[in-house]
């Protein structure tokens, strides 16, 4: 149902479903029909999906689309362009900023 996942997403956020319908200039109102069984429409559906982070496959039906497998030399194309030589410091230095930056999310949460 999707009422369900979304209240998921929300608690997964953090968040209540009405601030999340809020944040996206909805009204708190919608919560009760979803909760009884109705649909977001397409554009609130999409705004919805973004806000949350996921497709509206997702949200609409809980169909997870397969995600690509990332490996660490795609990593390093993405962030060194694939010229010249990658030093294991220099990586090494990006998993660093890597890990700076999700403790710094997680604080903004606390």
């Amino acid at each position: 149902m999707f009422f369900d996942r979304f209240q998921s997403l929300c608690e997964e956020k953090g968040i209540s479903v009405y601030k999340a319908c809020t944040d996206i200039g909805l009204n708190r109102s919608a919560v009760a029909k979803w909760k009884a069984g109705g649909k977001p429409n397409g554009n609130t559906a999409a705004k919805l999906a973004e806000y949350l982070g996921v497709t509206t496959d997702y949200l609409l039906t809980g169909q997870a689309e397969p995600k690509p497998k990332v490996t660490d030399d795609d990593i390093k194309f993405a962030l060194f362009g694939g010229d010249g030589e990658i030093t294991d410091a220099m990586y090494e230095e990006v998993r660093q900023f890597a890990a700076f930056v999700r403790q710094r999310e997680a604080e903004k949460k606390e």
